[in-house]
């Protein structure tokens, strides 16, 4: 008898059929039993309640054990959608005081998977964020109305001095982002928004707990599961110790007011930032409550960027702060000595090329270079480095061994600080300009003003206090941070381990002699204070786009330093005008806690001047 090759092909497709279904009932049993919580989450929501209760986050504190940022309560409205049953909208909208529209846009959002991925309809969710105190209290009245909702205790920020927004930061609300990143978070927490609360977060927030309630037939709460013995208490966040100084953060914010720029004060001996001020700048309170979102839209738009952390994120030509670098790198390289003489005649001249200089002695060595700033002697300074082939075989090769030395100065990077967002600044390598001019086609005189920190050098101000911090350490420097403390924890060693220059020590002496004299009877003159051995260096940047902008850099006493500084002043004109005064009186209050009598006019000058007018910025 013939066998029938078609149906025996038949009998195999069905079977594979049968199979396929098969393993397609395993697979969604697995995933229903497994893989997938709704079911469990539907069982345990008919018998519990598991509410989460929100840790304290950590408190903040100044060096001098000033409280700085503390807590206070806060209500959110929070709802189990499968318990929602019809009640009256229009009231309860009157009640939290939000319109229908809001109400149903709420509603949507709450749903939307791609707005909160955590949506479920048996677990709790955030309805409504930071009830006020008025608000709290009708809805509490009337809440047996509204079946399915409760309201859920947190915590707010609160600020105890109306200074430090930018370095404090804030918190907000999560984004979904935010949840996506960390399963620690779920809709309506809140999390590190900028500053010190977003770059130390996992250490402010703490660890969430949770409170289980026993549900009774028909949903209503009897009482904590098994008298709370499956409860998890909430860890608070950890306490900081910041190393600012807040009387003197507030001070530099004051003597900046109506200017645009930014100070930078650290402690040299340890790398603690005592004061970081971004003018303009605003109250920090501004950014808590209900008001949030549309105060945040206000500084966002505002002209002046006050949002904008100008002592961190700002990159400036650093002018002639910029100079002692310069001095140090001919010095251990060889290039000068200390008696090495360059001539200015009223500047550097080569040709047609002229940087101009104001007028003082010639020729003269780094000593009074420094001390009355004179662009020519670096200028020739670079160009017997930059330009001497015997030495490095090509401009190329002198100029990559320059920036190392920039480098290791902490220019051109990063240098680390304990804050989000800082910027490197920008210090050009050789092959910057190759691609520019051309390989083999340009020489010192082509990139000439980098000498004197101006053409492509940009710094921030952090970085200039850094370098006044390792001038005044005679070598080195710490990461500039601002935390000193983490209860119960041990501060990041890359904060405690000193960084050393690629410059032999006993050279900064010299620069150091040559701050000196600029304060004794130089350039930065107006900035001496009584009784204290001050050094100083001015810088006057150049400003393509208006005035030129006020720079100084300093620090005091000479030996024993306990306070380097950077002061920048946009639009401001010359560095002895606003840089030199406001840096000098900074010092003066870190160290005797007052202003003498005969510098109070420089005080009262500094207060009342305006030069947010030359920023080319209309005021609205």
């Amino acid at each position: 008898m013939r066998k029938d090759y078609k149906l025996e092909r038949r009998k195999y497709v069905i079977g594979g059929i049968v199979l396929v279904i098969a393993c397609i009932y395993v697979v969604r049993l697995f995933s229903l039993q497994v893989l997938n919580d709704d079911y469990k989450q539907h069982a345990d929501g008919n018998a519990f309640l598991k509410k989460t209760q929100y840790p304290s986050r950590g408190l903040i504190y100044d060096r001098n054990g000033k409280l700085l940022v503390f807590n206070q309560p806060a209500y959110d409205v929070m709802m189990i959608v499968r318990e929602v049953r019809p009640f009256d909208t229009l009231d309860f909208c009157r009640t939290v005081g939000i319109t229908k529209e809001q109400f149903d846009k709420r509603m949507a959002d709450m749903k939307n998977r791609r707005l909160n991925p955590g949506y479920s309809s048996y677990t709790p969710q955030t309805f409504m964020t930071q009830l006020s105190a008025q608000d709290y209290g009708r809805l509490q009245e009337k809440l047996y109305r509204f079946p399915g909702f409760f309201i859920q205790n947190r915590m707010l920020r609160e600020y105890a001095y109306p200074v430090a927004a930018n370095v404090l930061g804030n918190i907000r609300e999560v984004s979904p982002g935010d949840i996506e990143k960390d399963s620690y978070y779920t809709r309506g927490d809140y999390t590190g928004d900028l500053g010190i609360e977003r770059s130390y977060e996992n250490i402010l927030r703490g660890e969430k707990g949770v409170e289980i309630l026993l549900r009774d037939a028909h949903g209503r709460v009897k009482g904590r599961y098994e008298d709370g013995r499956y409860d998890v208490a909430p860890v608070s966040g950890k306490n900081l110790n910041l190393s600012l100084d807040i009387e003197l953060q507030a001070y530099g914010e004051k003597l900046m007011q109506n200017k645009i720029g930014a100070i930078v004060a650290i402690e040299p001996s340890t790398g603690e930032i005592l004061a970081m001020v971004s003018s303009p700048t605003y109250d920090p309170s501004m950014l808590v409550g209900r008001e949030r979102g549309r105060n945040y839209l206000k500084l966002n738009r505002d002209r002046y960027k006050p949002l904008f952390d100008r002592a961190l994120m700002a990159a400036y030509p650093p002018g002639s702060t910029f100079k002692p670098t310069q001095g140090l790198i001919f010095l251990n390289e060889g290039i000068i000595t200390e008696h090495t003489l360059y001539p200015c005649y009223h500047g550097f001249v080569s040709g047609r090329l002229k940087v101009g200089c104001h007028g003082h002695a010639s020729p003269l060595s780094l000593l009074p270079a420094l001390q009355t700033s004179c662009n020519a002697f670096f200028c020739y300074g670079l160009r017997s480095m930059v330009d001497n082939r015997k030495k490095y075989q090509s401009p190329a090769k002198a100029f990559n061994v320059w920036k190392d030395y920039l480098v290791s100065m902490g220019y051109g990077y990063r240098l680390g600080v304990d804050l989000p967002g800082e910027s490197r600044g920008f210090i050009p390598n050789s092959n910057y300009y190759s691609k520019v001019y051309g390989e083999n086609r340009w020489s010192a005189l082509t990139i000439i003003s980098v000498a004197i920190g101006q053409g492509e050098v940009l710094a921030t101000p952090l970085q200039i206090a850094n370098l006044s911090a390792t001038i005044a350490n005679r070598g080195y420097f710490y990461t500039p941070h601002l935390v000193r403390e983490i209860q119960d924890t041990v501060i990041s060693p890359e904060f405690t381990v000193p960084k050393h220059t690629m410059v032999d020590s006993h050279y900064y002496d010299y620069v150091v002699e040559g701050m000196r004299m600029a304060v004794t009877g130089g350039t930065c003159r107006i900035g001496a204070i009584p009784g204290i051995e001050v050094c100083g260096k001015t810088g006057t940047a150049q400003n393509p786009h208006g005035k030129d902008h006020s720079a100084f850099m300093g620090f005091a006493p000479m030996d024993n330093p306990k306070i380097a500084i950077a002061v920048y002043v946009e639009n401001a004109g010359f560095g002895a005008t606003y840089g030199v005064p406001i840096g000098s009186l900074m010092m003066e209050m870190y160290l005797n806690r007052k202003i003498a009598p005969e510098r109070k006019y420089l005080e009262e000058r500094m207060l009342q001047s305006n030069t947010i007018i030359y920023s080319g910025v209309k005021k609205h």
